[in-house]
C-alpha cells in the first residue's frame, strides 16, 4: 500500500487496495478502509466424487486467459477491464510449484475457474467462479470437484462468500474461523 509518510491512507494507492487479516486482529479503518468477514473453511482429507462436467487442468496460456476472463467476470473485477491477458493470471503460473488451474467449458466456453496451491502437506482454493451465463448449471460444483479429486489426500482451505458458503458446506468444507477483509473501495 503507498501513502504519504505525514498521513498513511489508502487513498494514495494507484489502484484499489484489498487485504485478508485472518485472525481479524487488525483495524484498518483509520486508513479509510471499510472491512467484512468472510468464513475461512477447512475440508478433511476424504473421497470426492466425479463432476457432472468435464474439469480439466489449465496447461495452455489460451486456457490461462479464459480461466482469468471467467474469473474477472464471476467476480465482478471492472478494475482489470479493458482486459489485458495476463495481468490478473500470468503465464508463468503455469509453471510456478504447487500451483494449479482448473476450468470447465460449457459449449466449448470457459464458464468456469479456480486456482489450487499446495504445499508442506495442505492446499488452497482461490478465485472459485463461474460466469453469469452459466450459474446455476453445476458449473461451480463441477469445477470444485474436479479441483478437489487430486487433493483427496490433504486438508484444504478456502475463504467463502455467502453465495459459496453452501456449496462447500455440501462440499464437505466446514468453517473453522472468520476472516476479517478490507477494501480502500468500501470506505
Amino acid at each position: 500500500m503507498r501513502s504519504s509518510p505525514r498521513s498513511p491512507s489508502s487513498r494514495g494507492a494507484v489502484g484499489p487496495v484489498d487485504m485478508e487479516d485472518p485472525f481479524s486482529a487488525t483495524e484498518l479503518g483509520h486508513l479509510g478502509m471499510g472491512s467484512w468477514q468472510m468464513p475461512v473453511m477447512l475440508r478433511q482429507p476424504g473421497a470426492v466424487d466425479a463432476p457432472s462436467v468435464a474439469v480439466q487442468r489449465v496447461s495452455e496460456e489460451a486456457d490461462l486467459y479464459g480461466a482469468e476472463r471467467a474469473v474477472i467476470e464471476s467476480f465482478g473485477l471492472d478494475r482489470f477491464e479493458p482486459r489485458k491477458p495476463g495481468e490478473l493470471f500470468p503465464v508463468s503460473l503455469l509453471d510456478e510449484p504447487g500451483v494449479a488451474i482448473f476450468v470447465a467449458r460449457v459449449d466449448g466456453t470457459v464458464a468456469g475457474a479456480c486456482v489450487t496451491v499446495t504445499a508442506n502437506g495442505f492446499a488452497s482454493h482461490y478465485w472459485v467462479g463461474t460466469t453469469e451465463a452459466a450459474r446455476s448449471r453445476g458449473i461451480g460444483r463441477a469445477v470444485m470437484l474436479g479441483s478437489l479429486a487430486p487433493l483427496s489426500q490433504v486438508p484444504v482451505t478456502l475463504t467463502a462468500s455467502k453465495l459459496g458458503l453452501p456449496l462447500y458446506e455440501k462440499l464437505g468444507f466446514a468453517e473453522a474461523a472468520s476472516a476479517t477483509w478490507w477494501s480502500s473501495s468500501r470506505a
